[in-house]
Order: C-alpha cells, then sequence, then structure tokens
C-alpha cells in the first residue's frame, strides 16, 4: 500500500483542522454539555469543572472527521461522539485518583478539589452514560465495539498499574499498555466513522489501523513530553511519570544505552519515584540519546498511520486526519 503523497493538498496545522470540523464540534459539545446535566448537585459541580477546563476534544474529532471521511451524512456521529469523550473523560477522573495527579490542563483535577471519592463516582456516572447514548443507538456493531474498548481499557489500567515501580518494564510491556490505554480508544473512533459511513471492510480496517497507529503515536509524543516541555506549556507537572514511578519509553531506552552509575540512578527513580533527581536524571535521559530515539519511535507509528489512510477515497476529510498524524508528533502540550 502506497503512502499519501508528501504534497498532498491538506490543512495546514491543527485550527485549520478544528475549523473543518467546527460544525459537527458545536453540535457535539452542545451534546455533551446536555447529557452531563443531572439532578446531583456534586454531579452538576464536576461535569462543569470537566467542561471549564476545555482540552482538544480529539477523540470526538477524531470520529466526526472519520464519518466524514467516510462519506457519512447523517447526525448519529455527534451521539457516538459524544460516547467517546465520556469514556475518554471517565478514565481521565479515575486516572487523576490512582496517580494522585494535582494538576490537569494547568487547573487542578477534580480528586484535588472534590476528593478521591466524588471522583471516582462522578468517573462511574459518565461510563454509565455513555452506555445510556449507546443504547439509544440502537446498533449491535457500535455496541460490541465499545463495550470491548471500555473492557480493554480497564485492562490497560490495571497493567500500568502493575508496571509501577518496575525498571525491568521492556518497550514491549510498555507497549502493550498504551495499546489498551490509549490507541485503543482512538481505533474504536475512528473505526465507528467508517461503519457509520457503510465503507467496505477494508476500509474500516484501515480507519481502525489508523486510529491505533496514531493513538501509539500520540501517547509516546505525550511521553517525551513529561522530559522536554515545562509546566505552563504541558499544563502538568513535569516529571509526573518519573514522579509516580512509570517507566515511560524514554526512560526505557535510556537504560539500555545508559553508563552503569546512570542506570543505578535510572532504576533507583523509577523503584523509588519522586522528583528529588530530576534534573540527574533528565540529563542522563538526554545523554543517552533516548529522547531522539522515542521521537522516531512516534514519527514512525504517525507515517503508519498515514499509510493506513492511502485505503480512503481523496477528501479533505482524509487529509485533515493526515495532518492530525503530524500533529501528534509535532505539539508541544
Amino acid at each position: 500500500m502506497n503512502s499519501i503523497p508528501a504534497d498532498a493538498l491538506r490543512p495546514a496545522d491543527f485550527a485549520a483542522v478544528r475549523a473543518l470540523a467546527d460544525a459537527d464540534m458545536r453540535s457535539i459539545d452542545a451534546l455533551i454539555r446536555a447529557r452531563l446535566a443531572s439532578d446531583v448537585v456534586l454531579i452538576n459541580q464536576i461535569a462543569e469543572h470537566i467542561i471549564a477546563g476545555g482540552g482538544k476534544r480529539l477523540r470526538p474529532m477524531l470520529h466526526a472527521l472519520a464519518a466524514r471521511a467516510a462519506g457519512y451524512r447523517g447526525d448519529a456521529h455527534v451521539k457516538l461522539a459524544a460516547v467517546i469523550e465520556f469514556i475518554h473523560t471517565s478514565t481521565l477522573l479515575h486516572d487523576d485518583v490512582v496517580d494522585e495527579s494535582g494538576l490537569r490542563r494547568g487547573r487542578q483535577t477534580a480528586n484535588a478539589l472534590w476528593g478521591n471519592a466524588a471522583s471516582v463516582l462522578v468517573g462511574d456516572f459518565l461510563y454509565s452514560r455513555s452506555f445510556q447514548l449507546m443504547v439509544e443507538l440502537d446498533d449491535m456493531r457500535v455496541m460490541r465495539i465499545l463495550a470491548d474498548t471500555t473492557n480493554t481499557i480497564a485492562e490497560g489500567e490495571v497493567l500500568q498499574l502493575l508496571n509501577i515501580g518496575n525498571a525491568d518494564v521492556d518497550e514491549a510491556a510498555y507497549l502493550a499498555v498504551i495499546e489498551r490505554k490509549t490507541a485503543v480508544l482512538f481505533a474504536a473512533a475512528t473505526e465507528l466513522g467508517g461503519l457509520l459511513g457503510g465503507l467496505p471492510a477494508e476500509q474500516v480496517s484501515a480507519l481502525r489501523r489508523y486510529g491505533m497507529e496514531l493513538g501509539y503515536a500520540f501517547q509516546i509524543a505525550d511521553d517525551l513530553l513529561d522530559y522536554t516541555s515545562d509546566a505552563d506549556t504541558l499544563g502538568k507537572n513535569i516529571g509526573d511519570d518519573l514522579a509516580e514511578g512509570k517507566p515511560t519509553l524514554p526512560l526505557i531506552y535510556a537504560l539500555q544505552s545508559a553508563t552503569p552509575e546512570q542506570a543505578a540512578s535510572l532504576r533507583h527513580a523509577i523503584e523509588h519515584g519522586g522528583l528529588d533527581s530530576l534534573d540527574r536524571i533528565v540529563a542522563a535521559i538526554r545523554d543517552s540519546g533516548a529522547l531522539e530515539r522515542t521521537q522516531a519511535r512516534a514519527e514512525a507509528h504517525a507515517a503508519a498511520a498515514h499509510d493506513a489512510l492511502a485505503a480512503l477515497p481523496a477528501s479533505k476529510y482524509r487529509d485533515a486526519l493526515a495532518t492530525l498524524a503530524d500533529y501528534s508528533v509535532q505539539r508541544s502540550y
């Protein structure tokens, strides 16, 4: 299969992609706000905090663009996009509790403001609300994909928990976590767009493959930013992964080529967490060439996402999806 030509006409940047999806995103945002409403005051408070926090809404936008790239002209994608965002947001609420995070997108997390119990329970509310929306669509194919996806995400959460503090985690184990935690929801979002558009099975599979590769690229780039960005830009505390003892790809690569002294320092950081030696750890990672290797790995997945799109009919929506593959590894937050 050939890649999309490098000179293919595509929107210039993320803002242009967002503008292309603007009408759909306004409908999706309105539905998200409407369906987050509850008679329970605390749910409304946390839901409003989540909405006000903004975010790129990348996953629902991916679904909308994939549906349009598949030729879909109805409005069921609006509900599906909201389902996808609810699933994603519920995992964030749970993640912040597990990770004991106090900052996300530059703002205090829900658990920091209302406590762990409230965050977990509102996360459960979002999960259940997503399944209510799914049932309204009355499509067993959709429900099967999303039920399998949420189950896989839960597996990924447990796998990541098992890896915390384990300096022997290798690249394969790391990729197994991000496939389950991140990439599968990207893949479901794009696959469901193809299903709505009635594409042939081969093209639906290509859209799923695109989403999976994009998810890998996005998460690997995100883990890289934990060592190369700054708190004001990234919207979270720099070194959070290290503080939590998460062996992400920059650390894994650094361990492979570090000096014995550096390797001992890296292993201690993973096994014990904390930020006492952050400057020394970042220096060791940079000296090892791990940042360049991690960036190259992310770019390889972005290129594979590009390749998958070649199976789709040419359109401005396909071009926008291609631009998002570039964006996933070029962003600063």
